[in-house]
């Protein structure tokens, strides 16, 4: 008769495995469904073109945008006047982000540094964030004229306050006993912001980027809106003006152009800065 002990050591636990089935639309290769998603969206835009959903004044048909985006693609592949334009735009909303990066992160750093910031100053900001910003872009061109420079303001203002709550989640998202560990050895506070607290703070500080280069395109078209100006806001808003709904689009189109290439810069230069940080959900769908 066996022992116990070598029944024990003879008996196997069967181990279980639970296999999840991937449903069949996450099996679609992803350019396959992007094509397909495309495709949908300009077979429905052309249906309620056809069937008069909408008033053929507002919604042009498909076929009419994607001309008039091959003919500003051209005039500005010629150096036409629509070239000028972007490149108007494209220095509002550079110059814009710039200064939003830079004022944005010093007020990140007071706000998650200090008590002083975090308890007397970012209430002021929470406060101006709630404000309706388009309703300061007359005030920007009051100060600064009708020029780029309000345009640039009104940019940065619209862009910053990502950048100020995501460098200040960045400093506190560092723990207690990393914190302590460092005291222990004796670093000082500036030694610990710099070796400690932003070197992990970074990924927060990029996913703040993130947003205010999407929104800094915002401020700089809404500036020429309301602002006048030479770059696409205005051109929109001439086109709007003469019900040229294709020209609207075609330009809007262009514009998420330039908003998708200042995202990808910034995704680019979190690659190279914080390499050793993985993302597992943001920018996947873009590489």
């Amino acid at each position: 008769m066996m022992s116990p002990k070598k029944t024990a050591e003879k008996t196997v636990v069967p181990q279980t495995f639970v296999i999840q089935r991937e449903a069949w639309i996450d099996r679609i290769p992803r350019s396959v469904a992007m094509v397909l998603l495309m495709i949908i969206f300009l077979l429905l835009w052309q249906l309620a073109y056809k069937l008069r959903l909408i008033s053929p004044i507002i919604l042009s048909a498909p076929m009419e945008t994607i001309y008039d985006l091959f003919f500003v693609g051209k005039n500005i592949l010629t150096g036409g006047y629509m070239l000028a334009a972007l490149w108007i735009t494209t220095q509002e909303v550079l110059v814009g982000f710039a200064i939003a990066i830079g004022i944005g992160f010093l007020l990140g750093l007071l706000v998650g540094e200090t008590k002083f910031g975090e308890r007397a100053v970012m209430p002021y900001l929470v406060a101006i964030n709630a404000m309706p910003k388009v309703a300061f872009a007359p005030l920007f061109v009051s100060w600064l004229g009708f020029g780029i420079s309000s345009k640039v303001a009104l940019a940065a203002f619209i862009a910053i306050f990502p950048v100020i709550v995501s460098t200040a989640a960045g400093l506190h998202s560092t723990s207690e006993s990393q914190r302590m560990l460092f005291r222990t050895m004796g670093a000082t506070r500036w030694q610990t912001l710099y070796k400690l607290k932003l070197p992990l703070g970074m990924p927060h500080f990029f996913a703040g980027l993130k947003n205010a280069a999407v929104l800094v395109v915002v401020g700089a078209v809404v500036g020429e809106f309301l602002g006048g100006g030479k770059g696409f806001g205005e051109l929109i808003r001439v086109a709007a003006s003469q019900l040229n709904t294709p020209r609207v689009f075609s330009l809007i189109i262009y514009l998420s152009f330039l908003g998708l290439a200042t995202f990808w810069a910034v995704i680019w230069a979190q690659k190279r800065l914080i390499f050793w940080h993985k993302e597992t959900v943001g920018n996947q769908g873009l590489q």
